[in-house]
């Protein structure tokens, strides 16, 4: 457990506990994500645990401000978008409830991460989207997990402007359970883990996969289909190789439109 250097991962009272340590800001980068799985990997061989969370350290800015533009580049693309979906793979495949506490931003990656929760938690200032469009990308697990958590409409809204929501708003559209003070977060967290703890941990996996296969098409055969897409036809478009730069560079895209 102390090999971990982008996250902290501890186990208590049959609770996993992913907390994301690249403070300020959280951004996910290959090396952070790969730690994720790790975890993931420990928490899955543990029979009893009957739940997993994922938050932010204490002082961070963001639950997470998304994946590492830096590595959205052709070397890297295939280990970002491998390392970052193998974490939803995982999650399917284990079928353990999967609590989020948010503090702070949960953009991109982030929001992602949180969609995929069973239970999530925000503070009042926690803040929630799908930026990647203005960066000439879509998100590929947003755009399966979103419409499936808040419906159809409003999904394909957040997912092609870009726009932010608050709290509340998300809160109303469903990608959230409850809105809390942020120094009531760890509270309301631990009330919700306490129901969990008094449940069998194996009853508790095969409730999460009923809630699965109730789905017409598992994430797994979905994200396949939309890795292709990404991968082989999105990122060979000049205004992907567009969009990426101008973030890095500080300035305005200027798309091509091709």
């Amino acid at each position: 457990m102390n090999s971990y250097r982008h996250i902290r991962f501890t186990v208590e009272d049959r609770v996993g506990r992913i907390s994301l340590a690249r403070a300020p800001l959280n951004v996910l980068n290959i090396a952070m994500m790969r730690e994720v799985g790790r975890a993931l990997e420990e928490c899955a061989d543990a029979r009893e645990m009957a739940a997993i969370v994922f938050e932010a350290v204490p002082g961070a800015r963001a639950f997470s401000a998304g994946v590492a533009i830096e590595e959205h580049v052709a070397e890297t693309i295939y280990q970002m978008l491998e390392s970052f979906h193998n974490i939803f793979r995982a999650l399917e495949a284990m079928a353990k409830p999967v609590v989020a506490l948010v503090d702070g931003a949960a953009l991109g990656g982030g929001c992602e991460l949180v969609a995929a929760c069973d239970i999530v938690i925000a503070t009042e200032r926690a803040r929630f989207g799908q930026p990647e469009i203005k960066l000439g990308v879509f998100p590929p697990v947003a755009a399966i997990m979103l419409p499936r958590v808040i419906g159809e409409r409003r999904a394909r809204e957040l997912i092609l402007t870009g726009e932010l929501i608050d709290a509340p708003e998300a809160l109303r559209l469903g990608l959230v359970n409850y809105v809390v003070a942020p120094d009531e977060l760890e509270a309301k967290g631990q009330e919700i883990l306490a129901r969990l703890r008094d449940l069998s941990a194996p009853v508790l996996e095969f409730a999460r996969r009923a809630l699965d296969t109730s789905r017409e098409e598992r994430l797994e055969q979905v994200l396949t289909r939309v890795e292709n897409l990404y991968l082989n036809e999105l990122m060979k478009t000049e205004d992907a190789a567009e969009g990426v730069n101008a973030f890095m560079e500080k300035r305005k895209p200027v798309w091509r439109n091709r």
